[in-house]
């Protein structure tokens, strides 16, 4: 019962911090031209604040990870080499393929985010699959 206590605060405490992050990328990213129009000050402060909510995004994935029990830890951390490699590798062809004009518009860093987060996903499926 402890146990499943402290994954639940775990993961409400990842969930948290993953959902300010992804406000301080919409802040720092559209604030700039929607709100202080451009005014560098603020977006340097901006980005400051991503750049620290970012850091406790990654404290509370390292803390949930140490909630979790083997098998789990082992299903995520699969699933974190298996996004990050794709990520990597994926993410080096889209470069060339923009270099090379092999694809329409350039290559933009949201587009490779969704590819690693739908990997990550997909591989968090398959781990619980397999290991069930």
């Amino acid at each position: 019962m402890l146990m499943k206590k402290k994954m639940r605060q775990a993961t409400m405490k990842m969930m948290g911090w993953t959902i300010a992050w992804t406000l301080s990328v919409a802040l720092a990213t559209f604030a700039p031209k929607l709100l202080w129009e451009g005014n560098r000050a603020l977006t340097i402060v901006a980005l400051v604040i991503n750049l620290g909510v970012g850091v406790g995004m990654i404290i509370a994935n390292r803390d949930y990870l140490a909630a979790t029990d083997e098998m789990q830890r082992k299903i995520q951390l699969d699933a974190m080499a298996i996004s990050l490699g794709a990520g990597l590798v994926g993410g080096i062809a889209y470069t060339i393929m923009d270099k090379c004009d092999l694809i329409a518009g350039d290559a933009e860093i949201s587009s490779l985010i969704v590819y690693m987060t739908i990997v990550y996903m997909i591989s968090i499926v398959v781990g619980r699959i397999r290991y069930s």
